[in-house]
């Protein structure tokens, strides 16, 4: 499975962005799809996820994030909004199908004045 991850990019404080991933050819073999993040020194954690149609959401965002998937364009989206410092970090586009995880490239997301 390819991961092509976009969207990442400088913002404002409460300003917003939204992240794509896309996965042409495998979307729908995919079971879990996700967003994870990590910052320099800490452990990569999740962000949100979606599974069967349900969402989760790591506790830090919720009600900040929506993850999103459309799938014509076999693409899974994180829109990102009242961003503060705190969401700086790397983000990675997340798949598993069965037993096995695939990862996209990271985009980087720097929240600062």
């Amino acid at each position: 499975v390819q991961l092509q991850a976009f969207g990442g990019g400088l913002v404002q404080p409460g300003g917003s962005l939204r992240l794509s991933c896309a996965a042409p050819g495998d979307f729908f073999s995919i079971h879990v799809m996700g967003w994870y993040r990590q910052v320099p020194g800490k452990q990569r954690e999740l962000v949100a996820s979606l599974t069967r149609g349900i969402t989760n959401y790591a506790d830090s965002v919720k009600g900040r994030f929506t993850m999103s998937k459309d799938n014509a364009k076999e693409t899974v989206y994180l829109q990102m909004n009242s961003l503060n410092p705190e969401d700086t970090a790397v983000y990675y586009c997340h798949a598993r199908r069965g037993s096995t995880n695939f990862w996209g490239q990271g985009t980087l997301v720097t929240v600062s004045s």
